[in-house]
């Protein structure tokens, strides 16, 4: 009988020590949430940056050729892009790791940026990294005439593609999981 209480205690210990871990664990994701703030920051200082490009292409447009003011606004763009990409980095994370958010206390919020799974949270990532890439492709392109290095060219147009398959490869294996969790 000694030994069953032995025993007994010590499961209660274990048991003790494997919540206090558990609380430690999942308490940790706070963490994340100065990450989140520094995003945050970060953001705030792009548009900074966005405010002061938009300034100059006001300036300039008027003079500028019609190739020049297709790279300005390809620019402001691109400056967009990561904007978003940023957005949706932080939302998903906050919801994903710090703390879930109830989309019917929030129905005015954009459905694109709650209930983001880490697959969707991929696929939105890489989509958004092949999205900045292609408008740097389209700056080159547009503005052959002065980046004229085809070295650079080259591989800033196998990057692009790299980005591509990689998203490809990504969806591919995402449906592929998927259908396997269907039918197991």
């Amino acid at each position: 009988m000694d030994g069953v209480a032995f025993r007994t205690r010590d499961e209660a210990t274990m048991n003790r020590i494997a919540y206090f871990i558990e609380m430690i664990a999942f308490s940790s994701r706070w963490l994340v949430a100065p990450f989140l703030l520094g995003l945050i920051f970060g953001l705030a200082v792009l548009l900074y940056k966005f405010v002061i490009k938009l300034v100059d292409f006001v300036g300039q447009v008027r003079g500028a050729e019609t190739s020049d003011a297709i790279v300005g606004i390809l620019n402001l763009v691109d400056l967009t892009l990561v904007a978003n990409l940023i957005v949706i980095v932080i939302c998903s994370s906050y919801e994903n790791f710090v703390s879930p958010i109830d989309d019917s206390k929030h129905p005015t919020w954009p459905p694109g940026l709650i209930n983001i799974g880490f697959s969707g949270l991929k696929q939105k990532l890489l989509g958004s990294i092949v999205a900045i890439a292609a408008v740097n492709v389209l700056e080159w392109f547009t503005d052959i005439d002065r980046n004229s290095d085809s070295v650079k060219l080259a591989w800033v147009v196998g990057i692009l593609l790299a980005f591509a398959v990689a998203m490809l490869v990504l969806a591919i294996a995402d449906r592929v999981s998927g259908a396997t969790e269907d039918h197991p």
